[in-house]
């Protein structure tokens, strides 16, 4: 597929502002598509729009194809009749400059309770008549996922292989016991998702009629604890007992001595090829139904992924193995036509992976952050065709003040030989770099338009707890950022 050059900001809903402790799909997600099209941006990046759980990433998310109740807006709620205000009495006192998952956790799903409480008291209503076109819809893997939900719950929230074996094993019987018993408890589960959906369509349909596209993420693993590896355990490798045999992760580099253990549990890619990749086709689909672009994170582990031992504590004792390369993405084009696939090709890059993205027409990514070592790096924007994408960072780097604070003497030496300006504006420098290069997109986090520092850092790989929850104060979108953005599009013909 081939891109028009353009620009956009990184910025995911849940760092938006509002009174009910997280952003969400309401007003002020409206209010910031308004910004970017004033600002003459045409894309919006987000982070996986999945239901997070342990850690709070988006990246270790329940399921591969549910949206996250948590970013259901109250106010959108309160005008369609299915809260009032007085629902909201008793509401947590939040901070509004971070997310607070804790306290989200336990409030948010009492809410919704409350909207679904009303919408059981509308039979035959036209939001019944969607709700039930919603089901026939997603039951692909919503059925499942409903189900999952509510086994865990009623397993006191631990992961799926703690539960009683006839219920980890999936065995008829005791599924379809625990689907008479709690049928209300999972029709719940089914609404929040319906909530989720139609808010977040509403959403990317206002976000369309402003010429604006939205780049979206699918992680290239799923949490252990999730219902695709409850529902489908024969596409992946586990144990009987439904452990993982491996596991995913990096090997050692210069930043991680012991590698990192992510811990997902590894694609049986030998099965899912006799489907004919029916289980990966299924969910590019659901997700280019939310979104308009997608980005694939850990791109390279498609032609080889590092295999590490189930039971190892660290990622040192792993090995490569190779991934299912072109059959897959062939099987995924000729199903859905072309692919609107931004693949992040970082760390350790073969030549096989290199081959399997350009195949495919696919443009990589660079990060600016990275490049400071010399004039060599092919992060430099000297360096770029223009098919790829260029970050200043990413949700995953620190900000780029909070870079160039604390990046080696020799890396910030570089910088000022390169870039030719001072420390007065390096964020805006470094935006000035991006946007000017050849790069077909532009994309930077708010942050950095913001000039924030490495306490709006969004995550730190590898490090649980505190992350994710950075949140912008509605203040920011004024008229002279709006101006400032809007210059750099008209100066760099984005």
């Amino acid at each position: 597929m081939t891109f028009e050059r353009s620009s956009g900001i990184l910025l995911h809903p849940t760092s938006l502002p509002g009174p009910y402790g997280i952003g969400d799909f309401g007003p002020q997600a409206y209010k910031f598509i308004d910004f970017l099209a004033e600002a003459n941006c045409k894309l919006w990046q987000v982070l996986p729009l999945g239901p997070t759980g342990y850690g709070d990433s988006p990246y270790q998310c329940f399921s591969a194809f549910a949206g996250n109740p948590y970013l259901v807006s109250p106010d959108v709620l309160i005008e369609e009749g299915l809260l009032t205000q007085a629902d909201l009495a008793g509401m947590p006192n939040w901070d509004p400059a971070r997310v607070d998952f804790g306290e989200l956790y336990q409030w948010k799903p009492g809410l919704l309770d409350k909207a679904y409480a009303r919408f059981e008291a509308l039979p035959g209503s036209p939001i019944q008549q969607e709700f039930e076109a919603f089901c026939a819809d997603h039951a692909f893997w919503l059925e499942d996922f409903a189900l999952f939900m509510m086994l865990k719950d009623a397993n006191g929230g631990c992961a799926w292989n703690e539960w009683p074996a006839e219920q980890r094993k999936r065995q008829p019987a005791a599924l379809e016991n625990a689907r008479e018993i709690y049928s209300d408890a999972i029709t719940r589960q089914k609404f929040r998702q319906f909530l989720a959906y139609r808010q977040w369509n509403a959403l990317r349909k206002y976000v369309h009629s402003k010429g604006i596209k939205i780049i979206g993420d699918i992680p290239i693993f799923v949490a252990m604890d999730s219902a695709d590896a409850w529902s489908h355990p024969e596409l992946f490798f586990l144990s009987e007992a439904g452990v993982p045999t491996v596991v995913a992760g990096v090997p050692p580099d210069y930043f991680s001595p012991t590698g990192q253990l992510w811990g997902n549990p590894l694609y049986d890619w030998t099965k899912h090829a006799q489907t004919g990749y029916q289980w990966w086709i299924e969910r590019i689909r659901a997700t280019l139904s939310t979104v308009d672009i997608v980005r694939i994170d850990h791109f390279r582990g498609f032609a080889g992924y590092w295999e590490i031992p189930g039971d190892a504590l660290t990622a040192e004792l792993g090995r490569w193995v190779p991934g299912p390369g072109a059959d897959l993405f062939n099987a995924i084009q000729a199903a859905l036509g072309d692919l609107p696939i931004i693949a992040e090709d970082l760390g350790e890059i073969t030549p096989d992976v290199v081959e399997l993205r350009d195949r495919f027409n696919l443009p990589g990514m660079k990060i600016l952050q990275f490049s400071f070592s010399g004039p060599d790096n092919p992060f430099l924007p000297h360096h770029y065709k223009s098919n790829c994408v260029v970050y200043t960072g990413t949700h995953d780097n620190d900000t780029s003040l909070g870079w160039y604070r604390t990046a080696p003497a020799e890396e910030r030496d570089f910088y000022h030989r390169y870039i030719n300006r001072d420390n007065a504006d390096v964020p805006g420098d470094m935006l000035r770099a991006i946007w000017g290069s050849v790069a077909v997109f532009a994309v930077a986090p708010l942050q950095d338009f913001l000039r924030l520092g490495t306490e709006a850092r969004m995550n730190f790989p590898g490090k649980v707890g505190g992350y994710w929850s950075w949140r912008m104060d509605a203040s920011v979108m004024s008229d002279n950022l709006k101006s400032y953005i809007r210059e750099l599009n008209w100066v760099f013909q984005r």
